[in-house]
């Protein structure tokens, strides 16, 4: 249903009901999985409807770290639609994976969480991005040694498209705290997951981290 190198280069997959020919799923993931980085790479959805995009990312995400059981992400990366759970059907069967909500959650992270507790940290790139600059960030994002957040990241994009104030390539200082934090920072809020180097987490419940 779906391939992948460990080159990083993109997957291509075919959704099982997709009236129209596969399209390619922008998505780039570092090669080396011990490596301890702040991402784990990037994705280029073509929309915010998370309901149309995750269902890719999610199959893309079982061939690597096994079944995907949960999803956490921003509430400003997508539309207001927000389901609590998604129903996926691929080669690891049908099930409901969850999703995660979170107004503190930094803008361009997404987190996923598979049945072995393996988690993967995604910068996502907004929609609208040119390719030139999507393709800049997914390489970035991949590599073994980046150290860049999606904080930086996402600013390299907006400076490029001269879609922001002149900048001087660091976002704010909270802004770059939450970001650390919830990319595998030391923690003051034990509920927030947690990162370690060998890639396992422990996520907040739903109750623990539901926005009002």
């Amino acid at each position: 249903m779906s391939s992948t190198t460990e080159s990083g280069t993109a997957i291509r997959l075919t959704p099982l009901s997709a009236p129209t020919p596969p399209a390619t799923l922008r998505l780039r993931l570092q090669p080396d999985r011990t490596a301890y980085t702040p991402l784990d790479g990037a994705w280029w959805p073509r929309s915010a409807d998370p309901a149309a995009e995750l269902p890719g990312l999610i199959v893309a995400l079982d061939e690597r770290h096994g079944p995907i059981t949960r999803i956490m992400l921003g509430m400003g990366d997508w539309n207001p639609s927000r389901p609590r759970r998604l129903r996926v059907h691929g080669p690891s069967g049908r099930r409901v994976v969850r999703l995660g909500w979170f107004a503190t959650m930094p803008v361009g992270l997404l987190t996923a969480t598979g049945s072995s507790g393996q988690r993967t940290d995604l910068l996502i790139i907004p929609p609208d991005t040119s390719e030139q600059d999507a393709q800049a960030a997914m390489e970035q994002a991949a590599q073994a040694g980046n150290r860049r957040r999606t904080p930086a990241l996402l600013a390299a994009i907006a400076r490029s498209a001269s879609l922001a104030r002149p900048a001087t390539g660091t976002a704010p200082q909270n802004i770059q705290l939450s970001a650390w934090e919830w990319e595998g920072g030391q923690l003051d809020d034990p509920t927030r997951p947690a990162r370690s180097a060998d890639r396992h987490a422990t996520l907040p419940t739903a109750a623990d981290r539901r926005h009002p």
